[in-house]
């Protein structure tokens, strides 16, 4: 009986070990993936002027113009250096808020980024 006992417990175990890591996968597929957002800096302006993004998501702004160009928080929270021609800047929104920004080299150009949950 003890022989019983133990082939039962062991199929327990096993059950139990092969499950744990379903378990673990299907919490990860669960999260939501991080998101990212692409603003393209093209004839001296922001494209999209505005964009709405949830917590967590990285926006990449890309310069296609032949100029340097900047992106800069208007409150001074986040701030690139030049641009040159297709250079990047990426920067991640943590917190809720908007985000005005605007080019230094050429204050005209602006741009918001309105961060709040879905």
């Amino acid at each position: 009986m003890s022989e019983i006992h133990s082939r039962s417990s062991l199929r327990r175990v096993l059950g139990a070990a092969l499950l744990l890591p379903a378990i673990f996968v299907l919490a990860g597929a669960a999260a939501p993936a991080p998101q990212a957002v692409a603003v393209d800096i093209t004839k001296f302006a922001f494209t999209p002027k505005e964009i709405t993004v949830a917590p967590g998501t990285k926006v990449t702004w890309t310069n296609h113009d032949e100029t340097p160009h900047t992106v800069t928080a208007s409150d001074k929270s986040f701030g690139s250096k030049g641009l040159d021609t297709d250079d990047r800047f990426e920067h991640v929104f943590a917190s809720q808020g908007d985000f005005a920004y605007f080019c230094t080299v050429h204050p005209f150009m602006t741009g918001v980024v309105h961060v709040k949950k879905p």
